[in-house]
C-alpha cells in the first residue's frame, strides 16, 4: 500500500492558537469590558505546552500499538476519498465514547478532569489538556485499526479534532440551526463545560453533535451556564491540576476500609462514587434538578 506522509496538524496550529487567544484577549477587555483571567489563560497553555510535549512521545507509543495491531485486522481499507469520508464519522463516533466514558468512569475522569478544572471558558480553554490521558485513553479507537483503516489515517484524522477549539468561546451566540442540528458548536459545548445540574455530562460530540442526540445526551443552551467543576479544585499550579484527581482516586482505594471489589469501583464507576453509598453523581444531581422543576 503507498501510505503518503502526513504532517502532524498540532504543530501547524500551534501559531494559529497563539495569535487567535491574543485577539480573543483584546475583544474581550477591550470590546465587552470584561477582565481577562490571565492567570487561568496562563495555566491553560502550560496544560497545552505540556500535552504537546508529551505527545511527542506517545504518539510513538500509541503507534507502535496501532501498527501491532493492524497485523490483525479483519479487512484493508485503502487510501481512498469515500475511506477518509467514512474515517471522519468512524473515529468521531469512538471519539464521541471516549469522551462519554471519561464522564462515566473515574479512571479516565483522572485525566479528562483537566480539561474542565478552569472556571472560565475561552479560547486558552481549549488549549488546557491533560498530561496522562494519552498513555492510555487510545484504546477508544483501537476497533477502527481492527476494522483495517491504517494507523497513519486514524492519527491523523485524530488530530482533525482540532476542530473543537473554536467552540471553546462565548463570543459566538447560537449559529444557523441546520448547523446547529448536525455539528457541535460553541453554544452545545457551552453546555458541557457547565455545572449547572441539567447540564452535567451531557453533548460529548466532537465535531458531530448528532452522536448526542441518538444516543441520549444532548441537552440545548438554555440558561446560563456556569463553568468548572461541581467541587473545583481552586489552583492555578499546573502540577496540582495535571494530578491531583489521580492522587484523590487512589487515596480513596487506599484508604476506604471495604473489600478489594469495592475498592476497584474507585477506578470503575463514575466521579464522586462512594462505597459506603454516601457519594453524589452527577445523574443524582440531575434527577434533583428534575424533580424541583417538576413541582
Amino acid at each position: 500500500m503507498n501510505i503518503p506522509e502526513l504532517p502532524n496538524l498540532i504543530h501547524y496550529a500551534i501559531p494559529i492558537f497563539v495569535l487567535t487567544v491574543i485577539i480573543e484577549v483584546i475583544l474581550t477587555v477591550k470590546v465587552k469590558m470584561e477582565d481577562y483571567q490571565y492567570k487561568d489563560a496562563i495555566t491553560s497553555i502550560t496544560m497545552g505546552l505540556g500535552n504537546v510535549f508529551i505527545g511527542l512521545f506517545t504518539k510513538g507509543l500509541i503507534l507502535a500499538v496501532f501498527l501491532f495491531l493492524y497485523e490483525y485486522r479483519f479487512f484493508t481499507i485503502p487510501f481512498t476519498r469515500w475511506a477518509w469520508l467514512l474515517l471522519l464519522f468512524a473515529e468521531d463516533l469512538a471519539y464521541y465514547w471516549n469522551h462519554r466514558i471519561a464522564h462515566e468512569s473515574r479512571l479516565f475522569w483522572a485525566s479528562h478532569v483537566v480539561h474542565h478544572s478552569s472556571k472560565e471558558y475561552n479560547l486558552s480553554t481549549a488549549l488546557r489538556q491533560t498530561w496522562t490521558g494519552s498513555f492510555y485513553t487510545f484504546i477508544f479507537w483501537l476497533p477502527l485499526i481492527l476494522i483495517g483503516f491504517h494507523p497513519i489515517m486514524v492519527l491523523m484524522q485524530m488530530s482533525i479534532l482540532l476542530y473543537q477549539y473554536w467552540i471553546h468561546t462565548e463570543m459566538i451566540d447560537k449559529l444557523p440551526k441546520w448547523f446547529e442540528a448536525i455539528f457541535n458548536t460553541p453554544s452545545h459545548h457551552r453546555v458541557h463545560h457547565a455545572t449547572n445540574p441539567q447540564y452535567l455530562d451531557r453533548n460529548h460530540a466532537g465535531i458531530f453533535i448528532i452522536w448526542d442526540k441518538l444516543f441520549g445526551t444532548f441537552e440545548p443552551e438554555v440558561e446560563k451556564p456556569t463553568y468548572g467543576l461541581v467541587s473545583n479544585i481552586n489552583t492555578y499550579n499546573p502540577i496540582k491540576i495535571a494530578f491531583i484527581e489521580w492522587f484523590n482516586m487512589i487515596k480513596d482505594v487506599f484508604n476506604s476500609k471495604t473489600s478489594i471489589r469495592k475498592r476497584l469501583g474507585y477506578f470503575i464507576k463514575p466521579p464522586g462514587w462512594k462505597h459506603d453509598g454516601t457519594g453524589k453523581l452527577s445523574s443524582d444531581l440531575r434527577k434533583e434538578w428534575e424533580d424541583n422543576k417538576m413541582e
